[in-house]
């Protein structure tokens, strides 16, 4: 290849320089022994090194995964027409570079494994030829931002630049004999000119070609393919290969397989029990390697979209822990590894960062029901919340809407009929809690999980879709006193719309709930009240001693003296979005630092941030596609974090995992993967300017008068929830029952 392709580019130079944070010391080892077969700490092997971020075998994405020096590097390697290996994703060139840009007739059919295969192939050109080839993501539902830009790797560079260790995997060696191309004697130069530290292939023959003749030191890995595909050179299925691994002890040292052979899941995606093939490769005395991680993927629904809460799986289940794993996120397993294992949940921790839950734990349970609130009490949380809705016959429930159709099968139901649009609520048809009696709701509807991204097929667990019971305000907080919980999180929107046009008074309804419930007179758990309006957290610090939380529900940068001045009147702490305190474009964090949080925390007001949640389409890609790594970053009080004191979570299973883990107090000796990324480090390294996203508009700073509001209007003397002056204000036609018909179809 060109002489470009035989060094580092500079801008994995520059990738490197400009997510210096990341790089670190690694964490030291735990003393305890590992359940692998050497007794140390698995294996991770970068595939294709970072390429959950970049384009798989590109500059970039070893460079980001060898920094460190704590992964392996893999590469697929493809011969050319002149013999130069090089390492690409697919033996199908067009599948994951610019070949077919540059070279538009070159497109051929092949037999690969007997399969007739139609596309660009690496045998088709030299090494010069492809030397103004780019790569482009091998995924397309990953960024777009790095294609192009990057040029393939030779093997030799991958085998010498990166200082990292290498895993070359070889497949379709049959297919390269038929071009007189060698696979084993390319394998056999470069395994004497380069340390390579494994080499793996599916072809059994091959594997046995090259016994005793690499060096002592470089493993030996059978890799499985799926079940029911058949090995070349044996003409036996992988499955039925599976139940003789001594056999595969006479030629390696260890196997590879997906990772479903060790935690297989049903058709409809949940975990099944682990297989024995660990403790089986194990006893055969061979090492056992599982791949197939990606955090992008779509994983089991029993891991609640955490990918770390997976890779937990197979290394810290108490039972076996395999001895390497195979990832395009190669930083998430190495958080594992490091500071999540042996962590123990049993004791309490309701110190900082506070996590409270949001309508419950609403990942994995549809909203505020008992299922919800449950599962948020298992996980960890340190406070439960209640957003308050209020019924027709006046009775206060937990509701994460106001609007039925939004959280409930109201749609399908015998209530539809009484959609309308209420114009000070929202512009769209509903069926608003205050149109039905709690008996209506209770024994008549059914919960509906919330999907965030059910267009984007990330949908939450399907087998509690519908599943729980719904909670009045009263039922919330006889279950929360019995809990260890360091306190309650009520939420109160529409205060004077219910109170204006209602004839309800939240505010008073709340306190007489909490007083009835007895919380006014114990000290264990305190009661908290959110709210996006100051006059209804004004009206509560009027008559009740609770803590206050000023919901801030505009991206801002700062806070003016002034409006500071005004929130430390009526509120004790603040909720902030994500976005106020890490802006980003596109998906990619900006270099912008708000000082947001500084300027709250300073005026003695601790600050909540709103809302997390597991799934990789919520995190830019600065994060990794990891909950884990937006937590710790969120949470980090250095110069690159964003020290929150407080966490509002979908999943509060995660965030009270993050607080156990064992490297948050290492100060200097904290390793890279626990550090936050640096703002627009990502964004700064697209090398092609066009494909940078749009800049960002300028966010706003938080004025007195965004806090300032007239306050709450009177109760009105209507007799209940629903008067028939409001009633007045619903429009139903024909164009809101079409509405309400196409909802129900959908549910």
């Amino acid at each position: 290849m060109g002489r470009s392709g035989h060094a580092c580019s500079v801008l994995g130079s520059l990738l490197l320089l400009l997510l210096l944070p990341l790089l670190g010391p690694a964490a030291a080892q735990k003393g305890s022994t590992w359940k692998t077969l050497s007794g140390n700490a698995p294996a991770v092997i970068a595939k294709g090194g970072f390429s959950g971020l970049f384009p798989d075998s590109s500059d970039a994405a070893y460079s980001f995964a060898a920094g460190p020096q704590d992964s392996a590097l893999w590469c697929d390697v493809r011969l050319t027409k002149d013999a130069v290996g090089i390492c690409l994703p697919d033996i199908k060139m067009d599948n994951c570079t610019t070949i077919s840009d540059l070279f538009p007739k070159g497109k051929k059919t092949y037999r690969v494994n007997g399969v007739s295969t139609t596309g660009w192939f690496s045998v088709d050109y030299t090494g010069i030829e492809l030397s103004n080839v780019t790569l482009l993501r091998a995924i397309l539902s990953r960024t777009n931002r790095f294609d192009g830009s990057f040029q393939i790797v030779p093997v030799e560079v991958a085998l010498s630049q990166y200082k990292a260790p290498t895993w070359l995997n070889v497949q379709h060696d049959s297919f390269y004999s038929q071009f007189n191309l060698s696979m084993r004697s390319y394998i056999l130069s470069m395994s004497k000119q380069y340390t390579v530290d494994y080499i793996s292939s599916p072809e059994v023959s091959f594997l046995k070609s090259l016994l005793g003749r690499v060096g002592r030191k470089t493993k030996l890995v059978f890799r499985f393919l799926d079940e029911g595909l058949v090995e070349p050179s044996t003409n036996q299925t992988y499955g039925s290969m599976l139940k003789n691994l001594s056999s595969i002890k006479t030629f390696a040292s260890g196997i590879l397989v997906p990772k479903h052979y060790i935690w297989p899941v049903t058709a409809d995606n949940y975990l099944q029990p682990s297989t024995s093939v660990v403790d089986d490769a194990h006893k055969a005395d061979l090492e056992i390697y599982a791949a197939d991680f990606a955090n992008d993927f779509a994983l089991s629904y029993n891991y609640s979209y955490d990918p770390l809460a997976e890779y937990l799986r197979f290394i810290d289940n108490g039972a076996f822990c395999v001895d390497g794993l195979l990832t395009d996120f190669p930083i998430t397993p190495l958080e594992a590894i490091g500071c999540f294992t042996n962590l123990n949940n049993t004791k309490a921790d309701h110190g900082a960062p506070l996590v409270i839950s949001h309508n419950g734990a609403s990942g994995d349970h549809p909203d505020c029901t008992d299922l919800a609130y449950q599962k948020a009490v298992a996980d960890g949380a340190d406070v439960i919340d209640c957003a308050v809705q209020v019924t027709k016959d006046g009775i206060p429930i937990c509701m994460s809407s106001i609007d039925l159709m939004d959280v409930t099968t109201v749609a399908s139901s015998q209530f539809s009929s009484q959609a309308g649009v209420i114009n000070d609520i929202k512009a769209v048809a509903g069926v608003y809690t205050f149109n039905l009696t709690w008996e209506d709701i209770a024994n008549n509807l059914k919960p509906m999980i919330s999907n965030p991204f059910g267009k984007s097929t990330l949908s939450r667990n399907p087998r509690s879709r519908n599943a729980g019971k719904f909670m009045r305000l009263s039922d919330f907080l006889a279950f929360a006193k019995g809990e260890d919980l360091s306190g309650i999180m009520i939420t109160v929107e529409h205060a004077s719309f219910m109170a204006e046009k209602l004839g309800f008074g939240v505010v008073d309804a709340v306190i007489k709930a909490v007083d009835d419930s007895g919380y006014s007179k114990q000290t264990a758990q305190k009661v908290m009240i959110q709210s996006t309006n100051s006059s209804t957290l004004v009206k509560f610090k009027q008559l009740a001693k609770y803590n206050l939380v000023y919901k801030i529900d505009e991206e801002v940068k700062d806070a003016a003296p002034s409006s500071l001045a005004d929130i430390k009147k009526f509120a004790d702490a603040v909720s902030v979005s994500i976005k106020s305190v890490y802006p980003e474009t596109s998906n990619f964090l900006t270099n912008q630092t708000n000082p947001l949080v500084k300027s709250l925390q300073s005026a003695g007001l601790p600050v909540y941030v709103y809302l997390l949640m597991n799934e990789f389409l919520s995190q830019p890609y600065d994060f990794f596609s990891d909950a884990t790594a937006q937590i710790n970053a969120l949470v980090h009080k250095g110069v690159e974090g964003g020290g929150v004191d407080g966490l509002i979570t979908d999943f509060p299973g995660t965030a009270h995992r993050y607080k156990l883990n064992s490297c948050r107090k290492m100060g200097d000796k904290t390793p890279y993967y626990m550090l936050p990324p640096q703002r627009g480090g990502l964004l700064g390294v697209i090398p092609d300017k066009a494909a940078l996203p749009p800049a960002m508009a300028p966010m706003p700073v938080l004025t007195d008068s965004d806090v300032a509001e007239p306050p709450l209007p009177p109760v009105s003397n209507t007799t209940g929830p629903a008067p028939s002056h409001a009633a007045s204000r619903i429009r139903t036609d024909a164009g809101v029952m079409l509405l309400v018909l196409c909802a129900s179809l959908l549910i």
